[in-house]
């Protein structure tokens, strides 16, 4: 019902393409300016709704991949679905100067600000880094020490989102621990994980929960309930555990 009623004040309204970045083969951010966006919170999405010549419309949500304090422009991520309605346009198709509906920010449950403390476990599963980013982003514009590890399960090296700035902001040395698990194929001389994440793998990863750690999983919906359900049997705190879940996408 709060939800309902929330989009009920939210309007669609057009984002312009300012710029694009290739991230990986198969996901690309679109850079947009909304001239009427009215701020968000890291871990928010908005819904995108395109609407062809004969009428047919078809929406989707994205979260958004910049920090709040980017404030005239929206980032979103989008990963190519091969079978999407939606995904293969955005990634494929659009370009700079283009013009999408838009309605957002959505959402109150999956964010984080800086005052909400740690430490943080964020726990990503493919394209699930985006909202986590995000926090990322927020944290470091807030130039904030707030101890934090992610946790991010790709399908290969090639297939990591963000992984150059990733890097860089572990190489900023400011409490942030950054572990890679590949699930399917290893580059030569890989020494990270490469499985899934199940309970050994969180188990050496994953803060002790005596340091009352807050966590955000994001990822399809098998890989998130298996975290969660981990980290539960862990011992860490249920209202603690913040998890979103998207579509099925395998071998993640």
């Amino acid at each position: 019902m709060e939800r309902r009623t929330l989009l009920g004040r939210l309007n669609w309204q057009l984002g312009e393409v300012i710029d694009t970045q290739t991230e990986t083969a198969r996901s690309k951010s679109l850079i947009l300016a909304v001239p009427e966006w009215m701020g968000h919170k890291a871990g928010q999405h908005v819904d995108i709704r395109l609407t062809a010549e004969d009428g047919y419309q078809a929406q989707r949500s994205y979260s958004i991949a910049s920090p709040p304090e980017d404030t005239e422009r929206i980032i979103l991520t989008i990963e190519r679905l091969e079978d999407g309605e939606v995904s293969p346009y955005l990634v494929d198709e659009l370009r700079i100067g283009d013009k999408i509906e838009l309605r957002g920010p959505i959402g109150g449950y999956f964010v984080w600000e800086t005052q909400m403390g740690g430490p943080l476990l964020l726990v990503a599963g493919g394209s699930g880094i985006v909202p986590l980013m995000a926090m990322l982003r927020h944290r470091k514009r807030a130039k904030s020490n707030i101890p934090t590890r992610l946790l991010y399960s790709s399908r290969s090296y090639e297939d990591i989102i963000y992984r150059e700035e990733l890097d860089r902001l572990v190489t900023d040395g400011n409490m942030l621990e950054v572990v890679h698990t590949l699930t399917r194929t290893q580059p030569p001389g890989w020494t990270g994980y490469h499985r899934r994440i199940d309970a050994g793998l969180l188990g050496e990863v994953a803060w002790n929960p005596q340091k009352h750690p807050l966590a955000f999983i994001c990822g399809p919906t098998q890989f998130v309930e298996t975290a969660a359900t981990e980290l539960l049997s862990f011992g860490y705190e249920p209202n603690r555990i913040k998890t979103e879940r998207f579509g099925p996408s395998g071998g993640i």
